[in-house]
C-alpha cells in the first residue's frame, strides 16, 4: 500500500546502504551481497524508450514485485455523499489541473514540493499536489522514505498519510491499486514567467535498492539481443585459472552501463557512470555461480513474497538497457589496442620498457623512486605500472623487475581528444571527460573486474565514451537533428541512438545544473568505490603528496606482504593548486603475468620462449610434470607391455638423435592384450606395406575431390574479371585491355614451404598453365609450375625484378601479380631489417618500378583484409571483391555441393544448446595449467601450457593403448578432451579396411616448443609400439613436409600414384592419414588442411595479442567445406545473419557459458547419450526436436554415466538411461542395448551398427560419447562392444554421396568427412570469442583489426551486426590508421583525397573457402577474354548462287588496278543476289540462270543470329566499338582526363525535297574540334553547308569522301571508332541517328559528328536513313558549288562522292596476286582502300562503287577471278550523288532497300562497279540494327506472337490493330504469304512475277523480274516470257496501259496493286485499265492491320482472265 514502513529518516545515505548490505549478507547463504559502492554509485536506471518516455511508465504491476499473476481489480472506496467526483477536481470541488492553477500563487509548506500527478482519465494534463520531499526519491532514485505525506493544494486540506486516501480525495478514479511510484510522475517548477510547468520526471527506479525480479527469464526467447542483460565482469583476455566459473560473464560491450549520479559527482555535464547492470548470474539451476563478482540486488522488504538468493541472482535488472546502435564519424588518433597488448600499441620499443632504458626521462630531475631489492624473488611477481595523469618519477634500482606501460595514459589522452565536430559546437563547446572523472571511472572498472580477469583497454575506452555520450546526449542529438532518418541508418556518423544504457532521467535538465566532479571529491569517492571489493583494489590517496611518495608506499606494502590479495593499486595525488595526478599499479600475480607477456611483441615472445628452453629453465617444470603419484612417467613407459621380438623400422623420419639412441630395436609381438584396449597390438595392425599389397583392403567410400572447381569459385572469378574490365572501361587510361594479347602471372605466397607447394599443386591441377598457351609444351611436370609461384623471402626480389623488366619490354602482355595471404606482411620496408623477412611486400609490390608499369596488375588475396583497409590504403573500395554468400534463406544460390563452415558457424554451434558445441574449452586442462603457472612464476605461460598439454597427450596415449600396467590411475592426470582425442585417433583406422583415419591438429606457435613436443610424442609412441598406428608430423613453415616412408606408401596406394619418387608435399595430400600434425609458426601462413581433420587443438595458442586478425586466423584453421547434401552442422536460423548480405559476417552470440563441471569433466549431454545408440535402422534423415531435447536436466540419467565403469554391471545403468531417453524415438533399437542382453551379443553387434550415425539423424552438432568419453579405469578391460559404443563417430556423413548415405559406414573417414572439426580453445579466448558486444557481434570483432593499425579515434561507433562486408571495409577505412611501421603509412599526398593505386585489387573471403581456385580460374578466363578481345566473330559465308554462274571470260587483266568504264559497259549486269544474308529473299530473274530452291530452307526472323561466323584476330586496322581504349585514339574519341568532355554544338539545317512534300529540318551535333569541316554564315553563326574537297585535291593523309554511318540501337556496340582503320588519316565521319537516340549516342561518342533524323523518321527503316543521307548530300553538293562559285572557283570540280558504311564493318582486306600461291588476301587499312578507289582515273563515270563481302572460301580454286564486276552492292558503298541525282532510295523501305536501289540505278543506265580485289569483314553484332523491328499490338505495347496472316485485314473490319509501320507489315506479309498471293509463282523460275519500278521480297521460292517503266531505261528482254503475276507498288505516271500490254501473263496469274489509300487504289485500277484483263472481287481488297491514324496501306488482288 506504500505506507507500511513509515520509519524514521536515516541520517545518511551511506548508513542506509550499509544497513541493506549487512542485512543481505545475513539473509543470503549463496550469493555474495551487493557491494556498498554499487548501491551508491553504480545503481541502474530505466532507459528511455524510443518515444522518450520511460519504458515502464504505464506498467500496472508494482515495482519490485516478482509476481507474474494478473493484477487484482481494485475497488475504490465510495466517495462521501454530496462531494465532488469530477476528474481534475478534489472532493471539495477545487480545481487541481496544472493548466488551471499554474499561474496561481500556491502555498507550499517548508519541506514540501509541488508534484505532478498523472490521472488515467486525463492523460493530457497533470494534477498538482504538494508532497513531503522526504517521501520522494532524489535524482538517482534513492533516499525515499516508504510511505506518503501530502497536501491538497486545491482545498488546502493537509496531512494525508496514505496515498490511497489521497488518491480518493483528488478523484484519481483508478482501476488498480494506487501507488505513489506509479502516479507521482513529475517535479513541478516555475519558468521565467512564473508559471508552473512540468519539470524533470521523478526518478522512482531503484527505490530502496529494490530491483524487479524476473526469475530466470534472462534467456527466454522473447528477449531480443538488444535486451540481453549485459554482464559486467569483464572477460579476461589472457589467463584462465580453474576458479574462473561459469557465472562470471561479461558485459557484451565490455563497459558498465551508466546511470544517474548526484550533482556533486558530475564533471561539467558529465555523469558518473554507476554500474548499470550488476553482474547477474546467468547460470541455469545447478550451475555454480561466480564468486566475488556478483552484485546482489539486496533483500526485499517484508511484503515481497517468495524471494530467494537465486531469484535475486538470476534476476534481471530494471535497467536492462537497450544497446546503442553505433554510428559516429569522427577522426583523431587514439589509443589502439588491448591493455594486455603492449605489442599492439607499443610495438616500437617493448624491450626498452622491459629493460628500463626508457625510465630516465619520466619526470623532472630530483624525484626518483628506488625499486626494492629482491622484489621479484620476494613477491614472485613483476608489478606493472600504468602511467596515468602527470609524469612518473624516475625509477632507480633493479628497473627490470618493474614493467611500465603508457597504454592507460594513451587511453586517457585519446578520450580527451574531442573530434573537431564537437570542439566548436554551439555557444558552449562540449567538454571532454575531466581527469578526475577518468580516474574515478578507472577505479569503478577495476573494482568490477573478476579476481582472475585481466583488464582490456578497449573496455575502459568504451566506458569513457559511453559516459561522455550520455552526459552530452542532448547536445549530440541536437547536433544530429539536420540528418534525415534515412541518412542515419548506415551512415557512420555520430551515434544516433534513441536509447542509451543507464541513461539518467534527470539528464533533461539544463547542463548548467550539473556540477563538476572536484579534485577534493575524487579521493573519497574512489575510496568508497574500492571499499566494496575488499582488498582487490587499493586506493592510495591519503597523505600522498606526489606520485613518487605513492609509489614508494606501494613498494613498501608490497614487500611487507600487505598487498597479497590486492590486484590493483590506484595512486591519486590531488594537491591544492596542482593538476590531479594518478597511476595504476598492477600487483595481482595472474594479471602481472598476462600483462608482462603481452608487452612482448609476438617475435620477442617466441624469442623468450626459445631462451627459456635453451637455458634449461624449463627442465624443472618438465620433471615436475613427469612425476606422478604412481612413479615417474618414463619408468611407466619403460614397463609398457610391448614385446620386442621383431625389428620395427622408424615410422617417422623426423625422430631426433636422442630418440634413435633411446629407440628399442624390436617391435612388439602378439600378446594377449585386453579386449577392451583401444589400440590393437602391432601384430593385429598390418604394416602399411601389407595394407598396400592387399587388394581386398580397399575402401569404397574414399574419394579426394578438393581439386574440383566449384560454381561459387567461377562466380568470384567472373567478379574479378568484371572489376578488371571496369578499370579498363573507366576514362582514366589506367588499363588498356585491348592492347594486350596474352597474360602472364606470378603468385607470391608467404614463406612457408607447405603453402608454396600447396599453391603449386593447385596451379598445376587447375589447367591454367595450359590455357595460357605456350606453357603446355614446356610445363611437362609439376616442377615446371614452380616457376609461377614464389615465396616471399630474399629470393623473391630477383623474381620480381625479372618480371618487371620483362613487363617493360613486353607491352602487349598483361602481368598479374597475385599476392596471396596478403595480411601476413604489411610491414614498412623502412622499419624492417633485411634479415627479418618482413617488409618485402612493401619493397617489391609498392616500388615505383612495379606500380608505374602500366601492364602490371596487382591482386591481393586474403581472408583478413583489415590491415589493408585503413585511411591511407592503396586499394580503392571499388576494387574490393568480397566472397559472396552461397546460401540465401537456405536456398543454394550457386548449386554448390558444399556448404562453408567457418568462424561464424563455429560460434553458432556454441549457442545451439542441443549438444556439446564444436568449439569449446577444456576446464580440466585450464586448472592444471593455472596451478603450474602459480608454481613457476618465471616461466612463460606458453612453456607451461605446452608442457601440460603434451604431458596430457602422452598420458592419454599410455591410457588408451592399454599397455601400461598401472594405467588405472593415469586418467586422473589427463583431461577428458585429450583422452577422447587420442582414443578416437587410435581407433579410427581400425574401422576401415583401408585403414583410413583422421588428423589431429596441434597448434604450437613456438618452433622450439613444437620440436620438443614432436620429440616427446614420438618417443612415447615408439615406446608404446604404436609407430604403425599413426604418424606424428612436425609442421615447420621453413621446412618441407616430411613423413615416414611407410605412410607415404600408404597414401600412394590410396591415391593410386605410380611414381616411385612421389612424396606428399602438402597437408591436403595427407587426406585420411591417421596423424597428429604439430603446426608451428608465429601465425598460420595459409596452409590448407585435409577434410580428414577431426580435432583442432588450439589450447596453447597465444592470447596476449587480441586483434581480430590474430584470433580469426587461428580459428580459420578449423574452417571446413561440408557437403551441402548433408544438413548443415548448425541451424541457420533467424539468429544467423550470415546470409543477409555477405558470407563472412559474424553472427551474434548470447554469451552463454559452456556447461561444465568444476573438475573439468563435463557430464554427457542428452544428445551424446542418444547418439551412442545404434541407429542403423534409422530411416528419418532429418529428425527434428522430437529426437533430442536441448534442455535435459543435468541430473538423473546423466549421473549414472559419470562414475568410472568398473565392471559389466556398470553398463546397465548406462543402457537403462539410454533406453529411457530413446524410448520414444526408435523402439526397434532399444533391444540392442537392453540390460538383459548378454555382453557377448553386444560384442557380436556389427561395427557398422554402432558406428553408423547418419549425419542428418540427429540435431546439428550432436556428438557421441567419443566427444566426451567416460573416463576409463584401465585395471579391467572393457567389453569390445562398449569400446565401440564409446567411440562411435558423432556425425557421420549421411548424405555424403549415394554410396555414403548408407548407414553401414565402416570407414571413420567417410563418416567424418561431412562434419566440421571440433575446436578446443584456451578458456580466455573462448570467453572473449563467445561473448557479444552491444551490436550482437562477437567481442573479437570490436578489437583492433590488426597489430599494424591503430584506431583513428576513441569516438568511433562499434561495428554493426547488419553491416555487409563492403560496409565493414568502409568502416575500417574511416576509423583505422596505419602505424608508422605499416607499409601504407607513407601513402599520403598533400592535396589529394585518395592515393589509390589504379591497378590494384583486393579479393577477400573466409579462410579455406576456395580463394586460390577462384583466382586461378580468373587468370584463365582473363586470358581467354584477352584473346577474345583480340578476336571477333566475322560473318563467313560463301556467296550464294555463284558457282552456277561460272564464266571463263576475263574482261580486265587480273592485275588491273582500276576498272575501265568502256569495258565495264560491255560487261553484263549480274542481276543475281550473291550476298548470303539475302538467301531467304526472292531471286531476281536473269536469263540463263536457274537457282536451286531446295538448297535454301526458309529461315526464321532471327536468322542473322545463326549465320555462319569465324573467329578472326583483329588486325591493327580494325574498327572498334566504345569499349576500346588505347592511348593513340583517346583524343580521337574525345575522352581526356585533363580536360572536360569535348564541347559540341547543336546546329539546325533546313532543306526541301519534293518527295517529302514539306520543308525538312535536320540537326547536326558538331564537336568544337570538327567545326572546320563546316561553313557558317559567320563564326558561331548559322550552319550553311558541309565543306567538300575538290576532285583535284589530294593528300596522302586525307580521305575526301564523307563517311555516313546510319545506326540505331548500337551506341555501345557500333564500330564507329575508325582511328586505327584510317591509319590516322584525316576523315569526315558522320553518324546518322534517330532523334530519340541522340543523347545516348552523344554520351558514348562525344567527338563524333551526328546527323539527327527528323522526328517523323523515328519509326522509319534503313531506307529512310539512306534516302535522307543521299538527298542531303546532293543538296549540300549544290550549296558547295554555289559557295565555290561565289568565291570565284570552279563549280564542277567539287567532290561528289560519299561513303555509306554499315555500322558493323570491322576490317578490310586486299588481294595480292602471287605467282606461286595465286591470290593472297591480307588486312589493309580503310584509308588504303578509299584512297585507291578515290584515285580511280575515271571514277566520275560511275554511279555506285563497292567492294566484295569477305569469305574464307572466297578465293579458293579461282585464280583467274574477274577483278571488277557489275552487280548488287551491299554494306560499304561509294556513291556518286551527282550522277545518281534522279534515282532515290525508297524512303519507306525496311528490307532489301539496297537491292531495290541497285536495280533502279542500273536500269537508269548508271555504271555500278564492284572492286573484287577488296573485301570488307562484317562483325556479328546481335544487338540493335535496322533489322530488329518488333511487331506488337497497339493495345498491350508488349511483343506478342502475331502471325503473318494477321498483318493484313479487310478494310473497315474489326481487327486487332498493330503498332507497327504499315510498310513493314506489307513487306513481311508479302515475304511470308507468297503461296497464297502468287500460287503459280512458287518454285517457278521460268515464269517470274513481273515487278514494275520496284523490288519487293516475295519469299525465296518466288522469282521476281524487275522492269523499269522509265523511258530509256535498261531492262532485260522479256520477249516470249509468260509471267505468273504482276506487282504494281505505288505505280506512277510512267506506268501506262500501253506499257503493261507489252507483257504476257499466264491464265490465273495473280495481280497485286498497292496504294496509299482506297481512292488512289481505285484510280490506279481505272487509269491502267486493269479490269479488261484482270478479274477483281470485293473480297480481294485488303489493308495492313493499322489504325486509320497510322495510315495503313491498301492493296487489291485479282486473277488474270
Amino acid at each position: 500500500m506504500g505506507n507500511s514502513y513509515a520509519g524514521q529518516l536515516r541520517t545518511t545515505r551511506f548508513e542506509e546502504v550499509l544497513h541493506n548490505s549487512i542485512e543481505a549478507s545475513l539473509r543470503s547463504n549463496t550469493v555474495v551481497p551487493r557491494p556498498v559502492f554499487s548501491q551508491l554509485f553504480l545503481e541502474t536506471e530505466q532507459p528511455l524508450a524510443h518515444d522518450g518516455r520511460t519504458e515502464n511508465d504505464d506498467e500496472d504491476e508494482e515495482v519490485g514485485s516478482e509476481s507474474n499473476s494478473p493484477p487484482i481489480p481494485y475497488q475504490m472506496k465510495p466517495p462521501p455523499e454530496g462531494c465532488c467526483t469530477v476528474t481534475g477536481f478534489c472532493q471539495a470541488a477545487k480545481d487541481l489541473r496544472l493548466s488551471s492553477v499554474g499561474s496561481d500563487p500556491l502555498d507550499v509548506p517548508a519541506g514540501f514540493m509541488l508534484v505532478g500527478v498523472k490521472c488515467p482519465s486525463l492523460p493530457e494534463t497533470l494534477l498538482v499536489c504538494a508532497v513531503d520531499r522526504r517521501f520522494l526519491p532524489d535524482e538517482r532514485g534513492h533516499n525515499a522514505l516508504l510511505g506518503f505525506l501530502g497536501n491538497c493544494i486545491g482545498c488546502g486540506e493537509k496531512g494525508f498519510r496514505y496515498f490511497t486516501e489521497f488518491s480518493n480525495h483528488i478523484n484519481l478514479k483508478l482501476s488498480t491499486q494506487p501507488k505513489k511510484q506509479k502516479h507521482l510522475k513529475y517535479h513541478l517548477c516555475r519558468n521565467n514567467q512564473n508559471v508552473l510547468v512540468k519539470g524533470a520526471p521523478i526518478c522512482w527506479r531503484g527505490h530502496d535498492g529494490r530491483m524487479r525480479q524476473t526469475g530466470s527469464s534472462l534467456s527466454e526467447a522473447h528477449m531480443t539481443s538488444d535486451e540481453q542483460l549485459p554482464n559486467m565482469a569483464l572477460t579476461q583476455p589472457a589467463h584462465t585459472p580453474a576458479s574462473y566459473t561459469a557465472g562470471s560473464n561479461v558485459d557484451p560491450n565490455g563497459l558498465p552501463q551508466i546511470a544517474g549520479v548526484p550533482h556533486s559527482q558530475t564533471n561539467g555535464n558529465h555523469v558518473v557512470p554507476p554500474n548499470a547492470s550488476q553482474v547477474l548470474n546467468q547460470s541455469r539451476p545447478g550451475r555454480p555461480s561466480a564468486k566475488g563478482s556478483l552484485a546482489n540486488a539486496g533483500p526485499p522488504k517484508k511484503r515481497h513474497k517468495g524471494w530467494s538468493p537465486e531469484s535475486s541472482a538470476n534476476g534481471q535488472s530494471e535497467s536492462t538497457a537497450k544497446t546503442p546502435t553505433s554510428s559516429s564519424a569522427l577522426s583523431t588518433v587514439s589509443v589502439s589496442s588491448v591493455l594486455t597488448n603492449g605489442a599492439g600499441s607499443e610495438n616500437a620499443a617493448p624491450l626498452s620498457l622491459l629493460q628500463g632504458s626508457s625510465l630516465t626521462s619520466l619526470s623532472p630531475p630530483g624525484l626518483s623512486v628506488t625499486i626494492p631489492d629482491q622484489l621479484l624473488h620476494t613477491c614472485r611477481l613483476r608489478p606493472v605500472i600504468f602511467k596515468g595523469h602527470g609524469s612518473l618519477p624516475q625509477l632507480t634500482g633493479n628497473a627490470d623487475e618493474v614493467l611500465l606501460s603508457s597504454l592507460l595514459q594513451s587511453c586517457y589522452l585519446s578520450s580527451q581528444t574531442l573530434p573537431r565536430v564537437y570542439q566548436h559546437y554551439g555557444p558552449s563547446p562540449i567538454q571532454p571527460l575531466s581527469a578526475e572523472m577518468q580516474i574515478l571511472l578507472t577505479v569503478y572498472y577495476l573494482v568490477q573486474l573478476g579476481p582472475d580477469q585481466v583488464p582490456l583497454i578497449e573496455d575502459l575506452e568504451q566506458i569513457f565514451m559511453r559516459s561522455w555520450r550520455e552526459s552530452h546526449l542532448s547536445e549530440i542529438r541536437q547536433y544530429q537533428q539536420p540528418q534525415t532518418p534515412g541518412s542515419q541508418g548506415r551512415h557512420y556518423g555520430i551515434e544516433t541512438t534513441s536509447t542509451l544504457p543507464g541513461l539518467p532521467l534527470h539528464l533533461s535538465l539544463p547542463p548548467q545544473s550539473q556540477q563538476p566532479l572536484t579534485p577534493s571529491q575524487l579521493p573519497w569517492l574512489a575510496q568508497l568505490a574500492a571499499s566494496s571489493c575488499g582488498e582487490g583494489v587499493v586506493v592510495l590517496e591519503e597523505n600522498i603528496g606526489s606520485l613518487a611518495h605513492g609509489l614508494q608506499q606501494m613498494f613498501s606494502r608490497l614487500m611487507e606482504g600487505r598487498l597479497e590479495n590486492t590486484n590493483y593499486v590506484v595512486i591519486i595525488v590531488t594537491a591544492a593548486g596542482q593538476e590531479t595526478q594518478s597511476c595504476v599499479v598492477v600487483t595481482g600475480r595472474h594479471q602481472c603475468r598476462a600483462l608482462a607477456e603481452s608487452m612482448f611483441s609476438p617475435k620477442e615472445g617466441l624469442t623468450e620462449i626459445n631462451h627459456q628452453l635453451s637455458t634449461g629453465v624449463s627442465q624443472e617444470l618438465i620433471q615436475y610434470c613427469n612425476s606422478q603419484e604412481d612413479g615417474d612417467l618414463d619408468s611407466l613407459l619403460d614397463g609398457a607391455t610391448v614385446d620386442s621380438s621383431e625389428p620395427s623400422p622408424l615410422s617417422s623420419s623426423q625422430e631426433s638423435t636422442e630418440e634413435r639412441c633411446l629407440k628399442t630395436t624390436h617391435s612388439p609381438k602378439d600378446t594377449n592384450s585386453p579386449t577392451g584396449s583401444h589400440a590393437q597390438s602391432s601384430k593385429d595392425l598390418p604394416s602399411p606395406q601389407e595394407r598396400a599389397s592387399s587388394p581386398k583392403d580397399t575402401c569404397s567410400e574414399y574419394s579426394v575431390e578438393w581439386r574440383e572447381v566449384r560454381p561459387i569459385q567461377l562466380a568470384v572469378a567472373r567478379k574479378l574479371l568484371s572489376h578488371v574490365c571496369a578499370i579498363a572501361d573507366s576514362s582514366t587510361q589506367n588499363l588498356d585491355l585491348g592492347s594486350f594479347d596474352r597474360v602472364s602471372f606470378l603468385i607470391l605466397v608467404p614463406s612457408s614451404e607447405v603453402t608454396f607447394q600447396q599453391t603449386v599443386l593447385h596451379l598445376w591441377n587447375s589447367g591454367v598453365l595450359q590455357e595460357l598457351g605456350g606453357s603446355d609444351q614446356e610445363c611437362v611436370s609439376q616442377r615446371e609450375a614452380e616457376r609461377y609461384v614464389v615465396k616471399l623471402d630474399q629470393s623473391a626480389r630477383a623474381r620480381i625484378d625479372s618480371l618487371t623488366q620483362e613487363a617493360q619490354s613486353n607491352s602487349y602482355t598483361l602481368y598479374i601479380l597475385v599476392h596471396d595471404h596478403a595480411h601476413c606482411d604489411v610491414k614498412s620496408a623502412s622499419h624492417s631489417s633485411s634479415d627479418s623477412g618482413l617488409g618485402l611486400v612493401d619493397q617489391l609490390l609498392n616500388s615505383r618500378q612495379v606500380t608505374d608499369t602500366p601492364n602490371i596488375l596487382i591482386l591481393h588475396v586474403t581472408s583478413f583484409p583489415f590491415a589493408l583497409q585503413t585511411q591511407y590504403t592503396r586499394i580503392s573500395p571499388y576494387n574490393e571483391i568480397h566472397w559472396p554468400s552461397a546460401f540465401s534463406n537456405d536456398v543454394d544460390l550457386y548449386h554448390e555441393k558444399t556448404r562453408y563452415f567457418g568462424v561464424s558457424e563455429l560460434l553458432e554451434s556454441t549457442r545451439s544448446g542441443s549438444s556439446l558445441p564444436l568449439m569449446r574449452h577444456d576446464s580440466s586442462f585450464e586448472s592444471m595449467a593455472s596451478a603450474l603457472e602459480e608454481r613457476f612464476p618465471k616461466l612463460h605461460s606458453a612453456v607451461i601450457r605446452t608442457t601440460v598439454l603434451i604431458q596430457q597427450y602422452c598420458i592419454a596415449l599410455m591410457a588408451a593403448s592399454g599397455r601400461v600396467g598401472s594405467a588405472h590411475n593415469l586418467h586422473k592426470h589427463t583431461s577428458v578432451e585429450t583422452l577422447e582425442i587420442v582414443q578416437s585417433l587410435l581407433t579410427a583406422s581400425q574401422q576401415c579396411p583401408a585403414h583410413h583415419g583422421h588428423m589431429v591438429l596441434l597448434r604450437i606457435p613456438s618452433l622450439a616448443l613444437a620440436a620438443w613436443a614432436h620429440r616427446r610424442l614420438s618417443r612415447v609412441r615408439r615406446q608404446l609400439g604404436l609407430e604403425e598406428s599413426f604418424e606424428i608430423i612436425l609442421g615447420n613453415p621453413n621446412q618441407a613436409l616430411n613423413i615416414g616412408q611407410s605412410f607415404t606408401d600408404q597414401i600412394k596406394t590410396w591415391l593410386k600414384i605410380q611414381d616411385a619418387d612421389w612424396v606428399p608435399r602438402t597437408y591436403l595430400e595427407l587426406e585420411a592419414l591417421p596423424c597428429i600434425l604439430i603446426l608451428s609458426g608465429a601465425e598460420p601462413l595459409g596452409e590448407s588442411l585435409p577434410r580428414s581433420l577431426k580435432y583442432c587443438d588450439l589450447r596453447v595458442i597465444s592470447y596476449s595479442y587480441l586483434q581480430r586478425t590474430t584470433l580469426e586466423q587461428e580459428l580459420g584453421l578449423a574452417a571446413y567445406l561440408v557437403r551441402a547434401e548433408a544438413r548443415p552442422p548448425h541451424n541457420l536460423g533467424p539468429g544467423s545473419d550470415l546470409l543477409e548480405s555477405d558470407a563472412e559476417k559474424l553472427s551474434s552470440t548470447d554469451n552463454e557459458e559452456e556447461e561444465g563441471q568444476e573438475n573439468g569433466e563435463s557430464p554427457l549431454s542428452f544428445s551424446q547419450q542418444l547418439q551412442s545408440c545404434p541407429d542403423g535402422g534409422a530411416s528419418d534423415p532429418f529428425s527434428t526436436q522430437s529426437t533430442t531435447s536441448p534442455n535435459v536436466p543435468k541430473k538423473g540419467t546423466v549421473d549414472t554415466i559419470q562414475p568410472p565403469l568398473h565392471s559389466q554391471s556398470q553398463l546397465q545403468p548406462l543402457t537403462q538411461s539410454l533406453q529411457n531417453t530413446q524410448a520414444t524415438i526408435h523402439q526397434t533399437q532399444v533391444q540392442s542395448h537392453s540390460p538383459a542382453l548378454p555382453i557377448s551379443q553386444l560384442q557380436n553387434q556389427p561395427l557398422s551398427q554402432t558406428n553408423s550415425q547418419p549425419y542428418a539423424q540427429t540435431l546439428p552438432q550432436q556428438q557421441s560419447l567419443s566427444q566426451m568419453p567416460i573416463p576409463q579405469p584401465q585395471s579391467q578391460p572393457l567389453p569390445a562392444a562398449q569400446s565401440r559404443l564409446q567411440h562411435s563417430k558423432s556425425t557421420s556423413s549421411g548424405s555424403l554421396s549415394p554410396r555414403a548415405s548408407s548407414p553401414n559406414h565402416t570407414c571413420s573417414w567417410a563418416r567424418g568427412v561431412s562434419r566440421p572439426p571440433s575446436v578446443l580453445l584456451p578458456r580466455a579466448l573462448y570467453d572473449i570469442i563467445t561473448a557479444s558486444d552491444s551490436s550482437g557481434l562477437p567481442r573479437c570483432t570490436s578489437f583492433l583489426p590488426h597489430m599494424s593499425v591503430a584506431w583513428a579515434s576513441s569516438f568511433r561507433p562499434l561495428l554493426s551486426k547488419m553491416m555487409t562486408c563492403t560496409e565493414q571495409s568502409l568502416y575500417y577505412r574511416q576509423w583505422t590508421v596505419p602505424r608508422s611501421y605499416h607499409m601504407d603509412s607513407s601513402n599520403r599526398t598533400e592535396g589529394r583525397s585518395d592515393n589509390f593505386h589504379p591497378r590494384r585489387l583486393l579479393l577477400s573471403g573466409p579462410p579455406q573457402v576456395g580463394k586460390t581456385g577462384a583466382y586461378l580460374h580468373f587468370l584463365g578466363i582473363l586470358s581467354r577474354m584477352l584473346i577474345r578481345l583480340m578476336e571477333v566473330d566475322i560473318y563467313d559465308e560463301e556467296d550464294i548462287y555463284y558457282n552456277e554462274k561460272e564464266q571463263g571470260v576475263l574482261y580486265h587483266p587480273s592485275n588491273s588496278s582500276w576498272p575501265n568504264p568502256g569495258i565495264m559497259k560491255t560487261m553484263p549486269f549480274d542481276y543475281t543476289i550473291h550476298d548470303p544474308k539475302y538467301d531467304d529473299i526472292s531471286s531476281v530473274y536473269c536469263p540463263g540462270f536457274t537457282p536451286s530452291f531446295e538448297g535454301h530452307p526458309v529461315r526464321q526472323e532471327d536468322v542473322y543470329l545463326r549465320r555462319r561466323t569465324s573467329r578472326i584476330k583483329l588486325s591493327k586496322y580494325a574498327a572498334y566499338n566504345t569499349y576500346h581504349h588505347c592511348e593513340q585514339c583517346h583524343q580521337y574519341l574525345g575522352f581526356n582526363p585533363r580536360y572536360q568532355m569535348y564541347e559540341s554544338s547543336l546546329r539546325a539545317f533546313t532543306f526541301t525535297h519534293l518527295l517529302l512534300g514539306e520543308e525538312i529540318q535536320l540537326y547536326f551535333i558538331i564537336p568544337k574540334s570538327k567545326e572546320h569541316y563546316f561553313s557558317f554564315s559567320q563564326p558561331g553563326g548559322q550552319l550553311e553547308s558541309m565543306r567538300l574537297p575538290l576532285t583535284s585535291d589530294w593528300s596522302p593523309d586525307c580521305i575526301k569522301s564523307p563517311i555516313f554511318t546510319p545506326t540505331t540501337g548500337r551506341h555501345e556496340h557500333g564500330l564507329f571508332n575508325l582511328y586505327h582503320a584510317m591509319d590516322g588519316a584525316s576523315h569526315l565521319h558522320i553518324l546518322v541517328v534517330k532523334e530519340y537516340e541522340m543523347a545516348v549516342y552523344k554520351k558514348y561518342w562525344p567527338n563524333h559528328i551526328m546527323l539527327v533524323l527528323p522526328t517523323v523518321f523515328n519509326g522509319a527503316g534503313i531506307g529512310a536513313a539512306h534516302f535522307l543521307i543521299k538527298e542531303l548530300s546532293y543538296h549540300n553538293l549544290e550549296l558547295e558549288r554555289s559557295r565555290r562559285l561565289e568565291g570565284g572557283g570552279p563549280t564542277d570540280d567539287v567532290w561528289p562522292f560519299i561513303i555509306l558504311a554499315d555500322d558493323s564493318c570491322v576490317m578490310w582486306n586486299a588481294v595480292d596476286l602471287d605467282a606461286h600461291s595465286g591470290s593472297v588476301e591480307h588486312a589493309v587499312s580503310l584509308k588504303q582502300i578509299l584512297q585507291h578507289m578515290e584515285a580511280c582515273p575515271e571514277l566520275a563515270h560511275y554511279g555506285l562503287c563497292g567492294i566484295r563481302k569477305w569469305s574464307s572460301r572466297g578465293l579458293t580454286g579461282n585464280k583467274q577471278r574477274e577483278p571488277f564486276s557489275r552487280g548488287h552492292l551491299h554494306d560499304f558503298l561509294l556513291l556518286n550523288v551527282d550522277r545518281s541525282q534522279n534515282v532515290q532510295y525508297n524512303q519507306n523501305r525496311f528490307t532489301c532497300h539496297d537491292v531495290d536501289f541497285t536495280l533502279r540505278l542500273h536500269s537508269a543506265g548508271l555504271l555500278v562497279c564492284r572492286f573484287n580485289s577488296f573485301s570488307v569483314m562484317k562483325k556479328q553484332i546481335a544487338i540493335g540494327g535496322y533489322r530488329t523491328f518488333i511487331i506488337k499490338t497497339k493495345t498491350t505495347d508488349v511483343p506478342t506472337s502475331v502471325g503473318p496472316s494477321q498483318y493484313i485485314c479487310a478494310p473497315d473490319s474489326k481487327h486487332l490493330f498493330l503498332a507497327t509501320p504499315a510498310q513493314l507489315l506489307l513487306e513481311k506479309y508479302l515475304q511470308h504469304t507468297r503461296q497464297k498471293l502468287f500460287p503459280l509463282s512458287t518454285k517457278n523460275y521460268t515464269h517470274p512475277v513481273l515487278s514494275v519500278d520496284c523490288y519487293l521480297n516475295l519469299g525465296p521460292e518466288v522469282t521476281v523480274c524487275f522492269v523499269s517503266s522509265r523511258p530509256h531505261s535498261v531492262n532485260i528482254s522479256t520477249t516470249g516470257m509468260l509471267f505468273s503475276g504482276l506487282l504494281l507498288c505505288f505505280a506512277d505516271s510512267f506506268v501506262t496501259p500501253g506499257f503493261l500490254k507489252k507483257f504476257t501473263f499466264l491464265k490465273g496469274a495473280t495481280l497485286c496493286v498497292i496504294s496509299a489509300d482506297r481512292s488512289s487504289l481505285r484510280q490506279t485500277v481505272g487509269r491502267l485499265e486493269l479490269e479488261e484483263e484482270w478479274r477483281f472481287r470485293l473480297s480481294d481488297e485488303f489493308q495492313t492491320a493499322n489504325a486509320k491514324e497510322d495510315r495503313p496501306l491498301f492493296f487489291l488482288t485479282g486473277k488474270h482472265i
